[in-house]
């Protein structure tokens, strides 16, 4: 459909170029348009583009109070308007200009897929609805590794809609058919610190309409809850049996904690010392010599995660709590006689004090997923093969144990990556505060980890989807070792930083009055961010929304003691 013509008034290149609206007809931002034109020893040239601004004024009003006349008839004049197109791509690459007076049309079907460059994606996944209401994709060669990998996710709290998109985004890679045989081993490691609200994925949303179920099938996506999810959450505080600390979920929900004996044996003590400025600090050595101290020297005492500290030469101390243990390594550095058997010779005590400071303020956070007293033989650790998508629900910890807890989780999860040997099957990352845990200046053992998967994740198949409101606080070398670059409802403060150079400058305006669900999208293989809008969750987003139970939920597998029995599923129950 015929929408103008180039301009000749403005200059044209092969970059950009004005078109003249046809009257009658009307183009919108982000739309996607096309022009051919003849060129002498290479034949028909197609150049399309994206509308990037669009104007309208009154041709022949010399002054503004000229809009008056205008409006009642004395004043002749005419209405113009004219759109400005960035070009997103050539075909064949002749780089001339389009021809003054070329007719412009609105770009359908082969022509849509060739200027976006979908025609050359072998493998691509949906990530919503362009301005004309057809599907916008993303190449999934770079998002698992082949080409690029990782995504980052910027906007506003509550407004952009960051963790919604980022769901979307592993929902679309789940069900589009793009993984074939490897979707049922590709997993999902969410970190959830927003209340319950990502505890119910698996439930449908009691909201979803019929005009958001007809977007996902434009889409060619199944409009369901996830069919797999795995929720872990820590325990409730002093509860004897270590009951998982959620409310609103009974049913897929497991305790995750440590015992004394695995913060011992696998130098955990460095993640209680997370906070950036941690590292900084003159006692970061003597976190390193008292960790490796518990490992030599701590041993299990039963079954239940206990230790006892056996100094060489000296007698065995029982630690059944993180208090206990925390007290214990207070004792020995405050005693004149042991501390230098733990810290060493040279270790002034102003940093022993220090160190010791900071190791009593964090038995309050860390004494309800640090444990020794708990029942033994019980599964605790957070695993993502009971599951496709796991949720770790970190709520209800004060930040300090969050950042223990993403530590010690990523460290793991990477690591058995490692020792596989292969990427496949990938697992992806959904961590939400980025500008937390890898803050751009200062080092810390999370941020150490993070910049490995941002630089070797790729390789192990690692993928990691990071979330922030303002993506000028981010290490820059996890951000620029993104592919895949997504901002919403941004700051206008934050949306003039250089981190958002990708935007073009009408975008980043755009980008500070966008509506929740709509998202600019970059890519490495097309020039122009592409602006998305994605539906609304099928899956439940607070409690309040979630649909019927699903009719299993993941859970850990425990075994019945009276399977097997004859007759045992006919028995009339005694109540």
């Amino acid at each position: 459909m015929a929408v103008g013509r180039v301009l000749g008034t403005q200059a044209a290149s092969p970059l950009s170029f004005w078109i003249g609206i046809e009257p009658g007809q009307a183009v919108q931002l982000d739309e996607v348009v096309i022009t051919r034109r003849d060129v002498p020893g290479h034949g028909p040239v197609l150049m399309a583009g994206i509308v990037t601004t669009v104007e309208a004024r009154h041709e022949g009003a010399s002054f503004d109070s000229d809009v008056f006349l205008i409006a009642e008839g004395t004043l002749p004049a005419a209405v113009v308007e004219c759109a400005e197109v960035r070009v997103t791509r050539v075909e064949p690459e002749v780089f001339v200009p389009p021809s003054p007076g070329a007719v412009v049309y609105r770009a359908q079907a082969a022509d849509r897929d060739q200027a976006l460059y979908f025609d050359v994606m072998d493998r691509r996944i949906p990530m919503g609805l362009g301005r004309d209401g057809h599907p916008m994709y993303v190449n999934f060669d770079f998002l698992d590794g082949t080409r690029g990998a990782h995504v980052s996710i910027s906007g506003v709290s509550g407004v952009a809609t960051k963790t919604s998109f980022a769901t979307f985004l592993i929902y679309s890679i789940f069900n589009s058919g793009v993984l074939e045989a490897e979707s049922a081993n590709t997993k999902a490691l969410i970190f959830s610190v927003k209340g319950e609200d990502l505890l119910f994925l698996d439930h449908p949303n009691a909201r979803l309409d019929e005009a958001a179920t007809n977007m996902y099938g434009r889409l060619g996506l199944p409009a369901r809850p996830f069919h797999s999810v795995h929720v872990f959450a820590p325990p409730r505080p002093g509860d004897p049996n270590g009951v998982p600390h959620v409310s609103a979920r009974t049913q897929g929900v497991s305790a995750f904690f440590w015992t004394l004996s695995e913060f011992c044996d696998e130098e955990l003590l460095r993640f209680v010392f997370a906070d950036a400025d941690d590292e900084r600090a003159q006692y970061s050595l003597l976190v390193g010599a008292v960790a490796a101290r518990l490992q030599a020297w701590a041993t299990p005492a039963g079954d239940g995660g206990a230790v006892v500290i056996t100094v060489p030469g000296g007698g065995g101390v029982t630690c059944r709590t993180f208090a206990d243990l925390v007290d214990h390594i207070a004792d020995q550095l405050t005693d004149d006689g042991t501390r230098a058997t733990w810290a060493g010779a040279q270790v002034p005590l102003g940093t022993v004090n220090a160190f010791l400071r900071r190791l009593r303020g964090a038995v309050r956070a860390l004494a309800p997923i640090v444990r020794g007293e708990l029942p033994s033989g019980r599964p605790h650790s957070i695993s993502t093969s009971d599951a496709q998508v796991s949720i770790v629900d970190l709520h209800n910890l004060p930040e300090r144990a969050q950042r223990f807890v993403v530590g010690v989780v990523l460290r793991g999860e990477f690591a058995r990556k490692e020792s596989s040997g292969t990427a496949r099957p990938l697992l992806f990352v959904v961590l939400d505060e980025l500008n937390k845990y890898a803050p751009r200046e200062g080092d810390s053992p999370i941020k150490e980890i993070l910049l490995d998967v941002a630089e070797r994740g790729r390789s192990l198949g690692v993928i990691l989807i990071g979330a922030q409101q303002t993506a000028s606080e981010v290490e820059r070398r996890i951000v620029a070792n993104c592919a895949v670059r997504v901002a919403g409802r941004l700051d206008p403060a934050e949306a003039s930083r250089p981190e958002y150079g990708w935007l073009p400058a009408i975008s980043r305006e755009r980008a500070t009055i966008a509506k929740p669900g709509t998202m600019f999208v970059a890519q490495p293989e097309i020039p122009v961010p592409l602006a998305v809008t994605f539906p609304f969750p099928a899956w439940a987003t607070r409690p309040s929304e979630a649909g019927p139970a699903p009719s299993t939920a993941a859970r850990r597998t425990v075994a019945d003691p009276f399977a097997g029995l004859p007759g045992a599923d006919d028995d009339i129950p005694p109540f």
